[in-house]
């Protein structure tokens, strides 16, 4: 297997318009799963799958879809999400100690903690930008303090996680070049970062997760620095970029519908199924990539060896042959085994505090801004991104 494939889906860009990036995306997933559920890319070498069936069972079946994509240039290949087993076994073991349920409940009054420092610049305020103000700064701060880097270097995480996430302009080769070029840059720069960290922690060790991946150590395996430094990145972008997203979405499927607003609004025990519901209907991540690493056929389509694969979580997740009224926001939906956070042995170890994260600032959000607003419902900006899902920003009224 060529193990340089599996890159091509962090460079493309399947949609061309902000409309396409935002709700449209949406139609092309419904066309898709009616007429090419399992399709093959010509400019990009990539097959495109849509399904919920076809996607759930490639995620539960690591032995033919590779997870392993090596590239120098992209420090997270070496990371947990790039692994199959034995080795993956071996590091979710290890990185598992780090965020057992009783360590991510342990951060609650954490991040209760930074919600009402964020809060308090804004109580007074009669307008303001959710993005900026809650939904970016408070996962940033908090994944940043639980790994053990400085708040102050904030902006600077911000600028280099956009430079990775976000996709080409457009699918000329120009664009594309471009924003391979500035997407390796990213990742040099926080490999670099976390390089000097690493140095910093192994002499002094302190109460967070990177010293903690530094002494771990099972049957006499431990994680190299490479290891470390692509579970770092890997934290930094899932656990801020994800989480951001998760609480813009959901504020956004809030207030489009002053309804949905009013029901949260008299039953805030509601917000977890409401927050389920947001990871289905506007998920924070797209698309996830995997490698075919023996031939098979689905749905009368041959998949060969070497082959990449875009597994779309986002169609998966509107699927009409799993979800009643799939393309309708369903405060009250269950079941809900929406894709969001994945399937198998991948699925997402920080899900629990992406979730307990939501959960704690929406509420807070719904109790002391009980008359909130979109300001401007028809210049939603979106990222410009075909992996991630999620609003530049989210300008709300009070009063």
């Amino acid at each position: 297997m060529n193990k340089q494939k599996g890159n091509n889906i962090l460079l493309r860009n399947v949609f061309r318009t902000k409309e396409e990036v935002w709700e449209g995306r949406f139609d092309w997933y419904k066309k898709m799963r009616a007429e090419s559920p399992i399709l093959y890319d010509e400019n990009t070498k990539i097959w495109d799958i849509f399904l919920y069936e076809d996607i759930i069972q490639i995620l539960k079946n690591p032995k033919v879809f590779s997870s392993e994509r090596r590239n120098n240039n992209i420090p997270t290949s070496n990371s947990i999400i790039a692994m199959d087993p034995p080795r993956h076994k071996q590091m979710r073991t290890l990185v598992n100690k780090a965020f057992t349920p009783r360590t991510i409940q342990s951060w609650t009054p954490h991040i209760q903690a930074n919600i009402e420092q964020l809060l308090k610049k804004i109580n007074d305020k009669s307008e303001f930008d959710i993005v900026k103000t809650i939904a970016f700064p408070l996962p940033l701060t908090v994944i940043a303090s639980i790994i053990g880097v400085p708040y102050s270097d904030m902006d600077k995480f911000r600028e280099w996680t956009l430079s990775i996430v976000s996709g080409p302009k457009d699918n000329s080769k120009e664009s594309i070049e471009e924003n391979t070029k500035r997407m390796y840059q990213g990742f040099k720069d926080l490999s670099n970062y976390f390089s000097q960290i690493i140095e910093k922690k192994r002499s002094h060790p302190q109460d967070d997760i990177l010293s903690v991946l530094i002494a771990v150590e099972e049957d006499s395996v431990k994680l190299s620095d490479k290891e470390i430094i692509g579970f770092s990145i890997l934290l930094l972008i899932a656990g801020h970029e994800t989480t951001t997203n998760l609480i813009t979405n959901t504020m956004y499927c809030f207030l489009e519908d002053q309804s949905v607003f009013n029901q949260i609004k008299q039953n805030p025990d509601l917000i977890p199924k409401a927050i389920e519901e947001t990871l289905r209907y506007r998920s924070p991540v797209h698309a996830i990539p995997r490698i075919v690493k023996e031939d098979i056929v689905i749905r009368g389509q041959t998949l060969r060896a070497g082959d990449e694969v875009a597994l779309w979580i986002g169609s998966a997740n509107r699927d009409k042959n799993q979800f009643d009224q799939a393309d309708e926001f369903n405060l009250h939906r269950t079941p809900n085994s929406h894709l969001a956070f994945g399937s198998g042995i991948h699925f997402c170890l920080g899900a629990p505090l992406s979730r307990l994260e939501a959960n704690l600032v929406l509420s807070e959000l719904v109790k002391r801004f009980p008359t909130m607003q979109l300001k401007d419902k028809m210049n939603i900006e979106p990222l410009q991104s075909p992996l991630m899902y999620g609003l530049k920003s989210l300008q709300v009224i009070t009063q």
